[in-house]
Protein backbone atom coordinates (compact mmCIF):
# COMPACT_ATOMS: atom_id res chain seq x y z
CA UNK A 1 0.00 0.00 0.00
CA UNK A 2 0.96 3.43 -0.61
CA UNK A 3 -0.09 6.67 0.72
CA UNK A 4 -0.42 9.79 -1.00
CA UNK A 5 0.73 12.98 0.60
CA UNK A 6 0.51 16.72 -1.51
CA UNK A 7 2.66 19.39 -0.32
CA UNK A 8 2.21 22.60 -2.01
CA UNK A 9 2.02 21.57 -6.11
CA UNK A 10 3.40 18.18 -5.80
CA UNK A 11 2.17 14.91 -4.71
CA UNK A 12 4.19 12.93 -3.25
CA UNK A 13 3.54 8.90 -2.92
CA UNK A 14 4.80 7.63 0.75
CA UNK A 15 5.62 3.77 0.51
CA UNK A 16 4.05 2.23 4.25
CA UNK A 17 4.48 -1.37 2.66
CA UNK A 18 6.48 -2.78 5.10
CA UNK A 19 4.44 -1.26 8.07
CA UNK A 20 1.11 -1.84 6.15
CA UNK A 21 1.69 -5.79 6.50
CA UNK A 22 0.52 -6.01 10.11
CA UNK A 23 -2.42 -3.51 10.30
CA UNK A 24 -5.64 -5.31 11.06
CA UNK A 25 -7.26 -2.93 8.16
CA UNK A 26 -5.06 -4.98 5.38
CA UNK A 27 -2.15 -6.29 6.48
CA UNK A 28 -0.90 -8.82 4.17
CA UNK A 29 1.13 -11.05 6.82
CA UNK A 30 -2.36 -11.60 9.43
CA UNK A 31 -2.41 -14.97 8.31
CA UNK A 32 1.08 -15.80 9.37
CA UNK A 33 -0.22 -14.89 12.73
CA UNK A 34 -3.67 -16.74 12.65
CA UNK A 35 -5.85 -13.70 11.81
CA UNK A 36 -7.84 -12.30 8.69
CA UNK A 37 -7.29 -8.54 7.21
CA UNK A 38 -10.50 -6.47 8.53
CA UNK A 39 -10.96 -8.78 11.51
CA UNK A 40 -10.72 -7.52 14.93
CA UNK A 41 -10.70 -9.91 17.78
CA UNK A 42 -9.16 -10.94 21.54
CA UNK A 43 -6.17 -12.35 20.03
CA UNK A 44 -5.53 -9.02 17.73
CA UNK A 45 -6.29 -7.17 21.08
CA UNK A 46 -4.35 -8.47 23.02
CA UNK A 47 -0.93 -8.71 21.56
CA UNK A 48 -1.85 -4.77 20.93
CA UNK A 49 -2.03 -4.93 16.62
CA UNK A 50 -5.59 -2.62 17.16
CA UNK A 51 -2.88 0.17 19.21
CA UNK A 52 -0.34 -0.60 15.98
CA UNK A 53 -3.12 -0.19 13.63
CA UNK A 54 -4.36 3.07 14.48
CA UNK A 55 -0.78 4.29 15.07
CA UNK A 56 -0.43 3.81 11.40
CA UNK A 57 -3.84 5.39 10.76
CA UNK A 58 -2.63 8.67 12.53
CA UNK A 59 0.59 8.07 10.23
CA UNK A 60 -0.98 8.19 7.23
CA UNK A 61 -3.59 10.71 8.12
CA UNK A 62 -0.56 13.84 8.79
CA UNK A 63 -0.11 15.73 6.15
CA UNK A 64 3.79 17.38 7.28
CA UNK A 65 5.95 15.24 6.14
CA UNK A 66 8.22 15.43 8.91
CA UNK A 67 6.40 14.46 11.51
CA UNK A 68 4.79 11.84 9.01
CA UNK A 69 7.61 9.99 8.66
CA UNK A 70 7.93 10.11 12.84
CA UNK A 71 5.16 8.58 12.98
CA UNK A 72 6.11 5.93 11.13
CA UNK A 73 9.36 5.55 12.88
CA UNK A 74 7.15 5.14 16.05
CA UNK A 75 4.87 2.61 14.55
CA UNK A 76 8.21 0.49 13.52
CA UNK A 77 9.90 0.97 17.08
CA UNK A 78 6.76 -0.12 18.40
CA UNK A 79 6.45 -3.14 16.25
CA UNK A 80 10.09 -4.39 17.11
CA UNK A 81 9.43 -3.43 20.98
CA UNK A 82 6.27 -5.82 20.48
CA UNK A 83 8.26 -8.33 19.17
CA UNK A 84 5.50 -9.40 16.90
CA UNK A 85 8.29 -8.69 14.24
CA UNK A 86 11.68 -9.86 14.55
CA UNK A 87 14.07 -8.08 12.12
CA UNK A 88 15.55 -11.23 9.72
CA UNK A 89 17.74 -9.34 7.09
CA UNK A 90 21.28 -7.65 7.59
CA UNK A 91 22.94 -7.25 4.79
CA UNK A 92 25.60 -9.45 5.95
CA UNK A 93 25.48 -8.94 9.71
CA UNK A 94 24.72 -12.05 11.40
CA UNK A 95 23.27 -11.95 15.55
CA UNK A 96 24.41 -14.49 17.53
CA UNK A 97 24.31 -15.73 21.19
CA UNK A 98 27.13 -17.99 22.50
CA UNK A 99 28.70 -19.41 25.47
CA UNK A 100 31.96 -20.22 23.24
CA UNK A 101 35.22 -18.02 24.18
CA UNK A 102 35.80 -16.17 20.88
CA UNK A 103 38.59 -17.72 18.76
CA UNK A 104 39.52 -20.66 20.52
CA UNK A 105 38.32 -23.29 17.97
CA UNK A 106 40.99 -24.01 15.57
CA UNK A 107 40.99 -22.20 12.58
CA UNK A 108 42.66 -22.44 8.74
CA UNK A 109 41.78 -20.95 5.09
CA UNK A 110 42.54 -24.57 3.49
CA UNK A 111 41.56 -28.04 4.58
CA UNK A 112 38.98 -29.24 6.92
CA UNK A 113 40.81 -27.93 10.40
CA UNK A 114 38.21 -26.12 12.35
CA UNK A 115 34.92 -27.48 10.17
CA UNK A 116 32.36 -28.68 12.57
CA UNK A 117 35.05 -30.01 15.14
CA UNK A 118 35.10 -28.78 18.81
CA UNK A 119 38.61 -29.64 19.65
CA UNK A 120 39.83 -26.76 21.39
CA UNK A 121 36.87 -24.81 22.17
CA UNK A 122 36.49 -23.48 25.28
CA UNK A 123 33.55 -22.26 27.13
CA UNK A 124 32.65 -20.33 29.64
CA UNK A 125 29.87 -19.72 32.05
CA UNK A 126 28.76 -16.22 30.66
CA UNK A 127 27.28 -15.34 27.47
CA UNK A 128 29.96 -13.01 24.88
CA UNK A 129 29.16 -9.54 24.65
CA UNK A 130 30.50 -7.53 21.77
CA UNK A 131 33.24 -5.79 24.47
CA UNK A 132 34.61 -9.06 24.97
CA UNK A 133 34.31 -10.38 21.14
CA UNK A 134 35.75 -7.15 20.16
CA UNK A 135 38.69 -7.24 22.54
CA UNK A 136 39.28 -11.48 21.74
CA UNK A 137 39.37 -10.67 17.88
CA UNK A 138 42.11 -8.12 17.79
CA UNK A 139 44.19 -9.98 20.36
CA UNK A 140 43.19 -13.11 17.37
CA UNK A 141 44.43 -11.15 14.91
CA UNK A 142 47.30 -9.89 16.69
CA UNK A 143 48.96 -13.29 16.86
CA UNK A 144 47.31 -14.35 13.94
CA UNK A 145 49.63 -11.59 12.69
CA UNK A 146 52.91 -12.31 14.41
CA UNK A 147 52.71 -16.38 13.96
CA UNK A 148 52.23 -15.40 9.89
CA UNK A 149 55.68 -13.42 10.17
CA UNK A 150 57.65 -16.00 12.14
CA UNK A 151 56.05 -18.91 9.73
CA UNK A 152 57.61 -16.14 6.83
CA UNK A 153 60.37 -15.95 8.27
CA UNK A 154 60.44 -19.99 8.46
CA UNK A 155 60.30 -20.55 5.06
CA UNK A 156 62.74 -17.91 4.06
CA UNK A 157 65.57 -19.70 5.83
CA UNK A 158 64.33 -23.16 4.34
CA UNK A 159 63.85 -22.44 0.66
CA UNK A 160 67.88 -20.92 -0.72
Amino acid sequence: MTSTTVVGALTIKIPSTYLDTLSLTSGGSLQNLGLEPGETNAKATAVGLDVYTKMLAEANAEQDLTKRYDKYAEAQAWLVDSSLAIPNVSQGGIPTLRKTVPFSAAFSQAGNKGVESYKYVKLQDKVVTTAEYEEARQKWLKEKEESNKKAQEELAKHVK
